[in-house]
């Protein structure tokens, strides 16, 4: 192998371990446009990504300051040599790209260029990109032209190319990745703030209506009302808080599963007409996700029995089934129909309920009957 060879093998090298050190697009991008122009010795480096409209979604270049890149002002349209690259799909070479019939000049600002590279980038059959060189360093005599590009730096290029497009596919799968990560933890913290907060608000406004009715007749009862409406809203502070920023209730590193379902319905039974009771029995400490998951159930399952089906008594149950564990929540309301869950109120709690369920590898049924209340069980394996 001869010492040049051996040099642009090592190169490519080089370039290509650079590529594979980034994960976020435009990095992967800067880093191929960087790496062909250090690799062919070029003055200038550009790459293109086209969109749908004739135009660039991205494009970014090398060699060009930043304020050389301001002056020249919007990013090129696919015409000329960048379309030839786009919808022709093979290397452009050209001792002078001005003298080719599809050049169509440059903007003012623009630098001149001479000798030009010009390669698509290719996931299988799609051209995802355009990677062009322009102006080789090389002696240039006096008034006369350089020494351009050859038929090794189109190789070369070539096997970059090839290698940019496996770089460029994967930024954009990890960034699609990353993107339905935060779509997923959006909605998981749009169903933590619905769980969390919304049963407390509720308790806390039934509350502070019943010290208004009482404040005339009974000053001493409405005392007492208005101190449960400082300890809830207090409670729905924490809440909120452990749901923006922990994700995860307080008390439950704090006083466990049983404790702070009991304190909760405790504190529901009082603020609500509808009798709310609590039993348990063989429960010992779960997993953290599943002592949380049973808890958000639970919230979401109170709340829309003492808000939407008019309940006089409302149960819930935390016991041992076979090797897990099952939560239950029975009410003597209303009752609804279980294949008509998207109706106004319902749909999101149910489908939480459903998400939070799966999540923990539990399972989660619905039994309802118009006016003859509803069941709400939610099991989990283990425990």
């Amino acid at each position: 192998m001869s010492d040049r060879s051996s040099s642009g093998l090592s190169a490519v090298s080089t370039a290509l371990l650079a590529m594979s050190r980034h994960l976020e697009v435009r990095d992967v991008l800067k880093t191929i446009v960087a790496s062909a122009r250090e690799l062919l010795d070029a003055e200038y480096a550009a790459l293109g990504v086209p969109d749908d409209h004739g135009g660039f979604a991205q494009f970014v270049v090398d060699g060009v300051s930043d304020s050389q890149w301001k002056a020249i002002g919007p990013l090129p349209r696919q015409h000329g040599i960048l379309a030839a690259m786009l919808h022709e799909a093979r290397p452009q070479r050209l001792a002078d790209v001005r003298k080719d019939p599809r050049f169509e000049g440059w903007p003012a600002a623009h630098p001149d260029m001479s000798d030009f590279l010009g390669l698509p980038i290719k996931d299988g059959d799609e051209i995802i990109g355009a990677l062009f060189l322009a102006d080789k360093r090389c002696p240039r005599p006096p008034g006369g032209d350089g020494c351009g590009f050859t038929e090794d730096d189109e190789e070369l290029l070539s096997i970059l190319a090839q290698h940019a497009a496996i770089a460029l596919t994967n930024a954009r799968l990890y960034e699609r990745s990353r993107e339905l990560t935060i779509a997923e933890e959006r909605s998981r913290l749009a169903h933590e703030l619905h769980d969390a907060v919304s049963q407390k608000l509720f308790s806390l406004r039934l509350t502070a209506q019943a010290a208004a009715a009482l404040v005339d007749r009974d000053p001493g009862r409405a005392k007492g009302e208005l101190r449960q409406v400082a300890e809830l809203a207090a409670e729905a502070a924490d809440e909120l808080r452990a749901a923006v920023v922990e994700l995860r209730p307080a008390a439950l590193d704090e006083d466990g599963l049983v404790n702070t379902l009991r304190t909760q319905i405790q504190v529901l039974d009082r603020a609500h007409s509808a009798r709310v009771s609590f039993d348990s029995s063989g429960i010992r400490a779960l997993p953290a996700s599943q002592e949380e998951a049973l808890l958000r159930v639970a919230q979401e399952a109170l709340h829309n029995a003492l808000r939407h089906a008019e309940a006089d008594e409302v149960r819930v149950a935390l016991v041992r089934r076979g090797g897990g564990t099952l939560l239950s929540v029975t009410d003597n309301g209303r009752g609804f129909d279980p294949k008509a869950v998207r109706r106004a109120g319902r749909h999101l709690g149910l489908v939480s309920m459903r998400d939070r369920a799966g999540g923990v590898g539990g399972r989660l049924t619905v039994q309802s009957t118009p006016g003859m209340g509803t069941t709400i069980e939610m099991e989990v394996p283990g425990g």
